[in-house]
């Protein structure tokens, strides 16, 4: 079984055809599906989705683009939502200083906020990180984002990061972007990273893998980066499979 553990199946490109992509990804044997809301207009189709389909389950919160528009319904809307027992994480929060489309100190405000609402729901929480590593840190740490848990999605930093929030008991995602031609770097560090602590996602309808790049993503495609992820380890396909399935499981406190 794979597990394709950060995907949005919310978004507008797959309302044509949302039942043909979670059929697709289940004979090819993906297991489980975790779509992200990641702003108000999400949050609800999110948990419909996932509330419609055994094999996909939800996670609810506020994306840092979307930081600035955070109004003093936000937090109460997303705890009565985060009741239903479809819901396994809080996220995707974080800091985003590539594109910047929240101002940096509010980023900085609403992820240290949104750290807080997830432990007081006793929900891991999955960190977006976009050339904003150090500063992600300092967070986690002062924080104490231990106590949660969590996932970094879609990791971007270097050895040393991976390491210290491995060491504060997070896991790393690893997205298609394992596959492009220039990820030389990147495959080096997940190449030294313990499979105990990797996962594999598609970030779906990004960031599509090799060789199918320049396509939609979809759920079905998290097998090339599994494929690619065990031939830079130099272990079987099925090795990594039942790895990062398990280790999925484990942060989103699911049993098979």
């Amino acid at each position: 079984m794979l597990i394709d553990s950060h995907a949005h199946l919310e978004m507008p490109e797959f309302k044509r055809d949302l039942n043909e992509v979670i059929q697709r990804a289940k004979e090819s044997g993906v297991g489980y599906i975790f779509t992200v809301g990641t702003e108000k207009k999400d949050w609800k189709r999110a948990l419909e989705i996932a509330n419609s389909y055994p094999s996909v389950y939800a996670i609810l919160g506020v994306h840092p683009h979307r930081a600035k528009e955070i109004d003093d319904q936000t937090y109460p809307t997303l705890r009565e939502l985060c009741r239903d027992g479809k819901v396994k994480a809080y996220g995707e929060i974080g800091l985003d200083f590539y594109r910047n489309l929240s101002p940096r100190e509010v980023q900085i405000k609403r992820f240290r906020e949104q750290v807080g609402v997830a432990k007081e729901l006793g929900l891991p929480i999955v960190v977006h990180d976009r050339e904003a590593h150090q500063e992600t840190l300092e967070v986690l740490r002062s924080e104490r984002a231990e106590e949660c848990g969590g996932i970094i999605h879609c990791f971007s930093g270097d050895y040393e990061m991976a390491r210290s929030c491995i060491d504060m008991g997070f896991f790393i995602s690893i997205p298609g972007s394992i596959t492009f031609k220039n990820a030389e770097g990147f495959r080096e560090i997940a190449k030294r990273l313990p499979l105990e602590s990797l996962l594999v996602e598609t970030d779906a309808p990004f960031l599509t893998p090799e060789p199918f790049r320049g396509k939609r993503n979809e759920p079905v495609y998290v097998r090339y980066t599994a494929q690619k992820l065990a031939e830079i380890k130099k272990v079987s396909f099925e090795k990594v499979a039942e790895a990062t399935s398990a280790n999925a499981l484990r942060v989103y406190r699911l049993k098979f």
